[in-house]
């Protein structure tokens, strides 16, 4: 009994080792990561650059811009996937820790759409410095809030091209859309969603008339109060709108979108992105079916479990299929 015990044991412990060893292989990417600093009036940026393992001439570049939130350079390891897939390319990829994240000096919250564009700049100007880099071969990656930032960008950088997931068009209407879809998803009845709109559009006046935190404070639920660091930065850029910027692109440009996304209105991205990207050819869109915000399959969002799995065991799977290899094809067709 006490040796079947053992046997049962031992075979356990193989399987855990294995199921490591194995975790460990799938989350070891084939390219080269390198801890990089640049200098700033605004303070320091740190960050990553990744190479190719194997790579010789120049090399094209992606300079990587996040959306909201205090997000440091591999996005908690979820860019390296995408990162890997440039490196096969024969593409560097350049990405910042947000300021106040891993070393970089500052506070995010206390950046303008602005600030962020100039951001990005300082960055351009440094790989253009690096001699592996082929400087008419450097572009952007962009999620989210980066839909404001690129457009801006666009028009002050030469850049080779464009790549945005899932941008936003109004900073205002995409707060309203991602109310009501939130609300609709958790299951309110449409007059709870009513009231909470017609709340949000009391403090949004309040934005506009440059209210105070301590008066928003007042205003606001007092389980829904954000900080006075949030409140300022909203303050500072909810009159984002991408609308005119759009024009200002003169290369390619892949917009990529997911038609289940409740943080913004995939709708009124494409359709906006369509009339205003001129000429028209310069514009390639790729909506998937049943896909999320952050490129993720409905069925992998809404369930942590699930992410994890294929987080551990399958890193390269987690976006949905097709996401990465259209964003390798837009680069092959590149002039």
């Amino acid at each position: 009994m006490k040796r079947k015990i053992g046997i049962t044991l031992i075979g356990m412990m193989l399987i855990c080792i294995g199921a490591v060893l194995y975790i460990l292989k799938q989350n070891s990417f084939d390219m080269v990561e390198e801890s990089i600093e640049i200098p700033s009036p605004q303070g320091k940026l740190t960050g990553t650059l990744v190479l190719p393992k194997k790579e010789s001439g120049k090399l094209g570049l992606v300079l990587f811009i996040h959306g909201d939130g205090p997000i440091n350079a591999s996005h908690e390891e979820g860019y390296k996937p995408l990162w890997e897939k440039l490196a096969f390319q024969g593409y560097a990829s350049l990405s910042l820790n947000k300021r106040g994240i891993d070393g970089s000096e500052g506070n995010w919250l206390d950046q303008s759409i602005d600030d962020r564009v100039e951001e990005a700049r300082q960055a351009l100007a440094w790989a253009r410095m690096q001699p592996m880099i082929d400087d008419t071969r450097i572009g952007v990656w962009g999620a989210s809030q980066a839909g404001w930032v690129i457009p801006k960008l666009a028009g002050k950088e030469p850049l080779a091209f464009s790549i945005l997931v899932s941008p936003a068009i109004n900073w205002l209407t995409q707060g309203e859309y991602n109310t009501r879809g939130q609300m609709a998803k958790d299951g309110h009845s449409e007059a709870e969603i009513s009231k909470q709109i017609a709340y949000e559009r009391q403090l949004k006046e309040l934005l506009k008339k440059g209210a105070s935190y301590e008066e928003y404070a007042a205003a606001a639920h007092k389980d829904d109060v954000m900080s006075n660091e949030r409140w300022t930065f909203v303050s500072k850029n909810f009159r984002a709108d991408a609308t005119a910027d759009l024009h200002n692109f003169n290369s390619p440009v892949l917009l990529l979108l997911g038609d289940k996304d409740i943080n913004v209105d995939w709708k009124e991205t494409e359709q906006v992105y369509r009339k205003e990207v001129n000429p028209s050819s310069l514009l390639s869109v790729k909506v998937f079916a049943d896909t999320e915000h952050s490129m993720l399959t409905t069925q992998t969002a809404n369930s942590e479990f699930r992410a994890l799995l294929i987080s551990l065991f399958a890193p390269r799977k987690i976006t949905v299929n097709g996401y990465m290899e259209q964003i390798a094809q837009f680069l092959k067709a590149l002039p």
